[in-house]
C-alpha cells in the first residue's frame, strides 16, 4: 500500500490507511484499525456514485488526527471536479470520521455516497504470518448501525459503526443519498467503536466525541510545555527535538495494570505494546526530559516479572518480560506472548534503569518499593542466566516452535556470526549482555548500600562485578583485531565478528581503560562508522549487508548509546562526531528517525538510504536525539547537582536545554561550539566550553 498514514492514541489504538483514508487489508497487510493487537476494521472504502476518490493532500493535524482532502476523478492527469470531499479522522476507542462533501457548482447535485465496511478481526500475529481464523463471524444491523462481531469460545470482539445522518445500512456498509444545493455542503459523522467483552458501548462511544479530541490536544500541549526547551543555532535540531517529543507522546502505551499512566510502546505498526528491552532503553534516553515514563516502565515490568520456570514462555523467576500481547493467539496459548520472557538483556537493564532513575529524580520511595523485584533480577543473572557454566549470561530458547532464537537486541536469525559468516550454536553469550550484567551489579551495589541499607549485599555485588570485568576482558578480547568478540559460542570459543555491540560495552563500563582507545578507534573507523552512524556489523565481515536488518544497517538507538559510552570513557570529540552524523540523518528524514537505515558510506549516498520495512515512529529511535542532546552537553547527575560538560560538533555555535527536571528541581544547561562553514559537522567536531555545575541557585521548582 502506498502513502500509508498512521494515527495513534496512547499506543492502544492506531489506524493505517492509504492517502485517501481508505483501508483495504489483505491478510498480510498491516492496514486497518487496530486495538490491543486485534484488527477491528480491515475494510473502509469511500465511493461517490460508485467511483473511488483521488487524493489532493493530507494534513496530519496531530498524531491522533488527520484530514484527507479528496476529489472524484476519472483517473486522468487533469481533474476538474465540481465536488470536493474532506475526511477528518480522529482516533479514540476506535475512530470518529467527519465526512463533508462540498458542491462548488451552480446547480444542485444528488449523490450516492457509500462506505463499504468489513473486518477480519485478525490477531497481529495472523497478519504477520498469514494464518487463518478459527472462530466465527457475526454481522448484524442494530439500532440503525452496523455491528461486526467475532467469537472463539470466550474470546469476543466487536466493532460498532453508526452515523449521525441516517443511511441505508446493509451487512457490507452504509449508503447515503444526499442532495446538496448549489455551493452547499453535506456532512455526517461516522463512529467506529471497538468493543471488548464487558465494556459499555455508550461509554466507549462517548469517549470519541469532540471534547475528547480537545482534551487530547490540551494534553499534548501540556506534554510539550512541561518538557525542557531546546534553543540552538541549528534549526533542524530544534525540529528533530520537537518531532521526538510528539512521537514519544504518540507512542505512549497504557497497559491495563498501569491505569492512566503510560510507558513507551516499541513502534508502529507491529510493536504497539509493552516490550521490556525497548521500553527500558527508551526510558533511559528520555530520563532528562520525561522521567515519568521510566517510573511507569519500572512498575509495570516489575508487576509482570517472572515467578516460575515455564519453558513455553521462556520464563524464569526474576526474569523481565520481552513482550506482552493481548490478541487471540496468546489467549489460546498458540503464541507464548502472555507475556513472553525470551530476552536476556531486559533483566539486568531493569536494575540499570532503576538506579539511573533514582540518580535523576531522587525517588527513593520507588527504589524501596521495587527492592524485591531488583533483587530478583540480580539473582536471575547468576542463578538462571549462566547456561554455559562459565559465569556469563547466555541464552537458548526453550520454546523451539515460536520462541526467539536470538534473545539479545539483535534478535533476527542471522545477527550473531563469526568473521567468516558462519552461525554459532546455542547457548550464545553475546558481549553486551556481560556489560549489562556488570553495570547492573555495580548499580545494584549502590542501591543496596545507600537506599536498602544492606552493605554486605553491596560488597558481594561489587566483588562479583570486579571478577566479571576481569574475566570478560580476558575471554572476549580478540587479540589480533584489538576489539571484543561479538559473543562466546556453546564451547566458550569466540564468535569473532566486529560489531557495534562493542560500543554498548563502553556504555556499561566493563571495558578496561587500556583497551578503550582501540574500541573507540574501531567505532569511528571506516569499517563501522558510515558517516551517518555506526553500522551494526562491520564492513568486510562475512555477513555484512548495508541493508541487512542487524548485519550492516545503522540503528539510531544503537548509535546513541555508543555515543553515551564514548563520553563515559572521555572520548568527547568522538561522541560529538557520532551525534552529528545521526542528527544530520534525522534532518534528511524530516526530523523523524526510522528504526534503521542503510549502512552505506556517506560519501557514496547523498542521503541516508531508507530500510524498506523499518518501523516509524519507533520508540528508541524517537529517543535517540534526546540521548544525543544529553551526550553533547555531557549531562550527568551527581548527588543533588547536574554536571554540564559540553562538547559540541562543529556547526553548532550554541546549544541550550532549559528547565531540565530532576532531584534539583529544574535547571538550565548551556554549551558553546564553533561554526565552520568549510567543515562538515559530521567530519570535525569541536570541544565546547569547560565543565561546570548547574547548582540549586539556578533551580526553578515545578509550578
Amino acid at each position: 500500500m502506498s502513502g500509508a498514514l498512521v494515527q495513534i492514541l496512547d499506543g492502544n489504538t492506531f489506524v493505517v490507511s492509504d492517502d485517501r483514508g481508505d483501508m483495504e487489508a489483505s491478510l498480510t497487510d498491516p492496514t486497518g484499525l487496530f486495538s490491543f493487537d486485534t484488527r477491528f476494521l480491515s475494510r473502509w472504502v469511500l465511493t461517490i456514485d460508485g467511483q473511488r476518490l483521488n487524493s489532493l493532500s493530507t494534513d496530519d493535524v496531530h498524531y491522533f488526527e488527520t484530514r484527507f482532502f479528496l476529489v472524484p476523478g476519472t483517473g486522468t492527469v487533469y481533474v476538474d471536479s465540481k465536488l470536493s470531499v474532506i475526511r477528518r479522522r480522529a482516533v479514540g476507542n476506535g475512530f470518529q470520521e467527519q465526512l463533508t462533501i462540498l458542491n462548488h457548482d451552480e446547480e444542485p447535485v444528488e449523490l450516492t455516497v457509500r462506505i463499504d465496511a468489513g473486518c477480519d478481526f485478525a490477531d497481529l500475529f495472523e497478519v504477520k504470518d498469514a494464518l487463518q481464523k478459527k472462530g466465527t463471524y457475526d454481522i448484524r444491523i442494530e439500532n440503525g448501525g452496523l455491528v461486526l462481531g467475532y467469537q472463539r469460545e470466550t474470546f469476543i470482539r466487536a466493532t460498532r459503526i453508526s452515523s449521525s445522518v441516517a443511511g441505508s445500512v446493509d451487512k457490507n456498509g452504509i449508503t447515503f443519498e444526499p442532495r446538496i444545493e448549489p455551493h452547499g455542503a453535506w456532512t455526517t459523522t461516522l463512529d467506529v467503536v471497538t468493543v471488548l467483552p464487558g465494556e459499555n458501548y455508550v461509554r466507549r462511544k462517548q469517549g470519541m466525541n469532540g471534547s475528547r479530541a480537545a482534551s487530547m490536544e490540551k494534553g499534548l500541549h501540556r506534554w510539550l510545555a512541561d518538557a525542557p526547551r531546546v534553543e540552538c543555532d541549528w534549526d533542524s535540531l530544534r525540529t528533530t527535538y520537537r518531532r521526538s517529543l510528539v512521537d514519544l507522546a504518540a507512542l505512549r502505551f497504557s497497559p491495563p495494570i498501569a491505569g492512566r499512566h503510560s510507558l513507551p510502546a516499541a513502534g508502529l505498526p507491529w510493536f504497539m505494546t509493552m516490550f521490556g528491552r525497548d521500553s527500558i532503553f527508551t526510558s533511559l534516553q528520555a530520563l532528562p526530559f520525561t522521567p515519568e515514563l521510566a517510573a511507569t516502565t519500572l512498575q509495570a515490568l516489575g508487576s509482570w516479572q517472572g515467578t516460575r520456570v515455564d519453558d513455553f514462555r521462556d520464563e524464569d523467576p526474576g526474569r523481565i518480560l520481552h513482550e506482552m500481547r493481548y490478541g487471540e493467539l496468546p489467549a489460546f496459548e498458540e503464541r507464548p506472548h502472555s507475556p513472553y520472557f525470551g530476552t536476556a538483556d531486559a533483566t539486568p537493564l531493569y536494575v540499570v534503569l532503576l538506579d539511573e532513575y533514582e540518580r535523576w529524580t531522587g525517588d527513593t520511595h520507588l527504589v524501596r518499593a521495587l527492592e524485591r523485584e531488583a533483587r530478583a533480577a540480580l539473582n536471575w543473572i547468576d542463578e538462571y542466566a549462566d547456561l554455559l557454566g562459565n559465569g556469563y549470561i547466555a541464552y537458548s530458547r526453550r520454546n523451539q516452535e515460536t520462541g526467539l532464537e536470538n534473545q539479545c537486541w539483535k534478535d533476527s536469525w542471522d545477527s550473531i556470526s563469526y568473521r567468516d559468516g558462519r552461525l554459532p550454536g546455542f547457548p550464545r553469550a553475546t558481549c553486551e549482555l556481560q556489560g549489562y550484567a556488570y553495570d547492573a551489579k555495580m548499580r545494584g551495589a549502590r542501591l543496596a548500600r545507600e537506599i536498602w541499607k544492606d552493605p554486605e549485599f553491596a560488597d558481594r555485588l561489587e566483588r562479583e562485578a570486579a571478577d566479571l570485568k576481569r574475566r570478560f576482558n580476558r575471554d572476549f578480547w580478540v587479540a589480533d583485531g584489538k576489539y571484543f568478540a561479538l559473543a562466546l559460542d556453546e564451547n566458550g570459543d569466540q564468535v569473532d565478528a566486529l560489531s557495534s555491540n562493542i560500543g554498548h560495552l563502553l556504555w556499561s563500563g566493563i571495558v578496561d581503560k587500556s583497551k578503550a582507545k582501540a574500541i573507540a578507534q574501531h567505532l569511528l573507523g571506516p569499517r563501522l562508522f558510515s558517516g551517518w552512524g555506526v553500522r551494526t556489523l562491520a564492513e568486510g565481515e562475512g555477513r555484512y549487508n548495508p541493508i541487512g536488518y542487524h548485519v550492516g544497517t545503522v540503528w539510531p538507538f544503537d548509535t546513541s548509546f555508543i555515543a553515551w559510552g564514548l563520553r563515559r570513557y572521555g572520548f568527547k570529540d568522538e561522541a560529538a562526531q557520532i551525534a552529528a552524523g545521526i542528527l544530520d540523518a534525522a534532518e534528511c528524514f524530516g526530523g523523524r528517525l526510522p528504526e534503521a537505515f542503510g549502512g552505506y558510506e556517506r560519501s557514496v549516498t547523498r542521503y541516508p538510504v531508507q530500510y524498506p520495512t523499518a518501523c516509524s515512529p519507533q520508540a528508541w529511535s524517537t529517543g535517540a536525539p534526546l540521548l544525543l542532546l544529553r551526550t553533547m552537553l555531557g549531562l550527568q547527575p551527581i548527588d543533588d547537582h547536574l554536571i554540564v560538560d559540553p562538547a559540541l560538533p562543529v556547526g553548532i555555535g550554541h546549544l541550550e536545554v532549559l528547565d531540565i527536571p530532576g532531584r534539583w528541581g529544574r535547571v538550565d544547561a548551556f554549551g558553546r561550539g564553533r561554526v565552520d562553514v568549510e567543515t562538515s559537522r559530521a567530519i570535525r567536531p569541536q570541544l565546547g566550553a569547560a565543565p561546570r555545575v548547574a547548582r540549586n541557585g539556578r533551580t526553578r521548582q515545578h509550578a
